[in-house]
């Protein structure tokens, strides 16, 4: 699986990237909205790992785009912040998210949603 990572929180997104590297995915790190945008217009991506709270847009804006960019083939967005589902802002915005993971993230869960198809879930974790 092809994963974008947008985070603002360099180290948090680096090592992220490296443990979907070594479950053998592909993934590649943005620290801004601007960014990310700009790669995914580049690059096709499966899935993508969004924070919620970034620099300088909303990550619900950059899960709105992304989600626009997919033009409903199967993409699977999983907003990623410091705050309980119940509690981030935009978590939900329009259904845009599959998943909402707080940080710091607990890998087995996002590989077991990275591993279920987009779309199989409900802005909450797979249960065990």
């Amino acid at each position: 699986m092809n994963v974008l990572i947008v985070d603002d929180n360099e180290a948090a997104a680096d090592l992220l990237q490296e443990l979907l590297v070594l479950q053998d995915h592909t993934a590649r790190c943005t620290y801004t909205a601007r960014q990310a945008l700009d790669l995914a217009a580049t690059e096709d991506f499966d899935a993508a790992l969004v924070d919620l709270t970034l620099p300088d847009l909303p990550g619900a804006e950059v899960a709105r785009q992304l989600r626009a960019k997919a033009a409903g083939e199967p993409f699977l967005l999983v907003a990623i912040s410091g705050f309980a589902a119940s509690e981030s802002s935009g978590a939900n915005a329009a259904g845009l998210f599959d998943h909402h993971l707080q940080k710091p993230i607990d890998f087995d869960v996002l590989d077991r949603i990275l591993a279920s198809p987009p779309g199989a879930g409900a802005s909450s974790p797979p249960t065990a």
